[in-house]
């Protein structure tokens, strides 16, 4: 089933202000093309699931992509979405992809709910990676927070029947908000899990683990 028109939300995010560099700008223009999301690269890589060769992963909030860079090179049977709302972030994960040859990544410069509502389908998914979200800590701004009510019902939508959620944060309330969540909300089973031995230790979890915040990670599986 095709998402629906997406509805008046609260962002989750905060755009970041700052001049895009000549360089990234290129980046954009010459490799966005190439990595772009298109709706038949959507269709292959759910046939080739079906066939029981690979698995369709969405990462949210991808940064600079180190982890996505990752995951792709590790798992070349799988097909690695990954979205986020800065460019410059993006267009160093274009490089990566670039350089490293990456076949089986996409990249998009979106915000990834209006992803998930107008492109992706229901039951497309295996899975969905949100590794260091903003843990948005005051109180007036934690209605910005990506895991949500509306967002489960999404995500319940668009994975596969034993799809599940990754989560990293080295917010122990984030984590602890994440879990009260899940559980009120039904839909999936949440606990934590050990650390993907793929995941490179770079960006806000090496920060973390420096300020004596070591990640926390969580599985969510959609109850099918």
């Amino acid at each position: 089933m095709r998402a629906q028109q997406p509805v008046t939300r609260v962002p989750t995010f905060h755009a970041r202000r700052g001049r895009l560099s000549s360089l990234n700008r290129r980046r954009l223009a010459l490799l966005g093309p190439r990595f772009a999301l298109r709706d038949e690269v959507l269709a292959a890589a759910c046939a080739r699931r079906a066939a029981g060769r690979g698995r369709v992963v969405l990462e949210v909030g991808s940064g600079y992509g180190a982890a996505a860079i990752a995951y792709a090179a590790t798992h070349p049977s799988d097909v690695l979405i990954a979205v986020d709302v800065h460019p410059s972030g993006v267009a160093r994960t274009l490089a990566a992809a670039d350089e490293h040859g990456l076949t089986n990544v996409c990249i998009l410069l979106a915000d990834a709910v209006e992803l998930l509502e107008l492109r992706v389908p229901g039951g497309a998914l295996d899975a969905v990676h949100l590794f260091f979200p903003d843990p948005w800590p005051k109180t007036r701004h934690r209605r910005r927070r990506f895991v949500s009510p509306q967002t489960l019902d999404l995500l319940a939508d668009r994975l596969t029947g034993t799809g599940e959620v990754l989560v990293a944060t080295d917010s122990p309330e984030y984590a602890a908000y994440t879990e009260r969540v899940v559980r009120d909300h039904g839909g999936f089973t949440a606990g934590r899990s050990p650390r993907p031995s793929w995941r490179p230790v770079e960006g806000y979890e090496a920060k973390g683990i420096a300020a004596g915040h070591p990640a926390i990670d969580l599985r969510l599986v959609r109850n099918g």
